[in-house]
């Protein structure tokens, strides 16, 4: 990560805000996938149930690049290339553990032909969490550009796909709600579990950090 030409007041403000992005990033998903699951497990809804368990996912993402941003405040003279790899990795794997959640989820939606009571709830909690990850994309992609970070930019990149996520859950829940087709959410799903895919193997795929602030 090459930030030499930040002062050092600047590099500070940056990381502190990436960790406590990362920190909201944790504590909202915890709440989203506590509620998420709990209403889509009530109301038989797979896709708002599958849509909890992502978002402990993104949880994961989050911790990752807490820890990540922590190290490197207490090691400021140490090569950061180590920490940002880890956090790379993290990042990495949570986009494979989300691939495999999403493709179960519509494997067992299409073959079980399973009609939830009622999607209401899918359609409130996807429309908020759209305006709040629209939130934290921006001020990720800021602090990870500035700082010239690939693992804080690949966070946003899966926060980016909690979006694609949440306008599938919404457009799903609006379509069964108004017209009771069932698969629909399904067959978005898989898309997205192709995109989540791509993302993770970027992670792993991309050139080597510089180790030099």
């Amino acid at each position: 990560m090459n930030t030499t030409t930040l002062s050092a007041d600047a590099l500070k403000k940056l990381y502190n805000t990436a960790y406590w992005l990362a920190i909201f990033t944790i504590v909202y998903n915890l709440t989203e996938g506590i509620i998420s699951t709990i209403m889509g497990y009530e109301d038989e809804t797979l896709a708002l149930f599958g849509f909890g368990v992502d978002s402990f996912i993104e949880m994961i993402s989050g911790i990752g690049i807490a820890v990540m941003v922590t190290r490197i405040r207490r090691h400021p003279d140490s090569a950061t290339g180590e920490f940002e790899k880890a956090a790379l990795k993290v990042t990495g794997y949570s986009f494979y553990a989300l691939t495999a959640g999403l493709v179960i989820s519509a494997c067992i939606s299409i073959y079980t032909g399973h009609r939830p009571e009622t999607t209401f709830w899918g359609v409130v909690i996807s429309s908020f969490s759209i305006v709040v990850m629209l939130v934290l994309i921006r001020g990720k992609l800021k602090a990870g550009r500035g700082l010239n970070s690939r693992a804080i930019i690949a966070d946003a990149n899966c926060t980016k796909v909690c979006i694609y996520m949440s306008l599938v859950l919404l457009s799903a829940s609006l379509v069964y709600e108004l017209t009771g087709v069932g698969y629909v959410d399904a067959f978005g799903t898989l898309g997205l579990a192709w995109f989540c895919y791509k993302e993770g193997k970027e992670c792993f795929e991309d050139p080597e950090h510089d180790h030099e602030h």
